[in-house]
């Protein structure tokens, strides 16, 4: 387990899934956190449970990826809690609808505002500290932003701009010494899901697909490489490619 002791990590959609148990991956390794998502109760449970668990510090800072302000306030909280800021990642994104010819300007909005809007706000504000700390920026990225995908074309559009962005924004910020990671899960067994119908904890039986735990330890890697870069970690379900190709 490589150290993140006395690091400060930025968490957004941190109140459950893969964004709780990467506040866990993190902790374990001495990383101090600030946790990101809407829901406030959910988050000060989180934060509750790394303090007590790790003896890390988490600060809670709710609000909407949506808006701006909420990364801003997120990246200020870093700097003035704990001096700075090492790892920030971005974690939080959502699907609505499916066929395009039938999705409703709210579907389309809710997942253009939440997954690409949302990864941009907190980059903009993380990178001045992260290349400071010359630290780590890590994007959930998707099977589904890697190869063509008929269900939901829109939420895969999502995917395959958070991969472009992030490899683009490594070339740009590399020279600066800040390393930038994608990992790409294919089905994970979280709350994903719940708003438009089945969440896939429900959906798929435990050891069927992947678990957050472990799209938590490929992010932990990534934001632990002591002088390279994890580029883009690809974690599929075993018979992923056998189902989709």
């Amino acid at each position: 387990m490589t150290d993140l002791d006395g690091a400060t990590a930025v968490i957004t959609g941190a109140s459950s899934g893969i964004g709780e148990a990467t506040a866990h991956a993190l902790a374990e390794r001495g990383a101090n956190l600030v946790l990101v998502a809407r829901r406030r109760e959910a988050l000060e449970s989180v934060a509750d449970d790394v303090r007590a668990e790790y003896g890390v510090e988490a600060v809670v800072a709710d609000g909407d990826v949506r808006e701006s302000a909420t990364s801003a306030a997120a990246v200020e909280a870093a700097v003035e809690a704990f001096g700075g800021l090492d790892v920030a990642v971005i974690n939080a994104g959502l699907a609505r609808g499916s066929d395009v010819a039938e999705m409703t300007d709210e579907e389309y909005f809710a997942m253009q505002e939440t997954n690409v809007d949302g990864a941009f706000f907190l980059a903009r504000e993380a990178l001045p500290h992260l290349k400071e700390s010359e630290g780590t920026l890590v994007a959930v990225g998707s099977f589904a932003g890697e190869f063509p995908r008929s269900f939901n074309p829109v939420y895969a559009a999502t995917k395959w701009w958070i991969r472009g962005f992030a490899h683009s924004v490594a070339a740009q910020a590399g020279d600066d010494g800040v390393a930038v990671s994608v990992v790409n899960p294919s089905e994970v067994r979280t709350e994903f899901g719940s708003e438009d119908g089945e969440p896939f904890e429900d959906r798929f039986e435990p050891g069927s697909v992947t678990e957050p735990e472990e799209v938590a330890e490929a992010i932990a890697f990534a934001a632990s490489r002591p002088g390279s870069s994890a580029h883009e970690i690809d974690l599929y379900r075993r018979d992923k490619y056998a189902d989709t190709m």
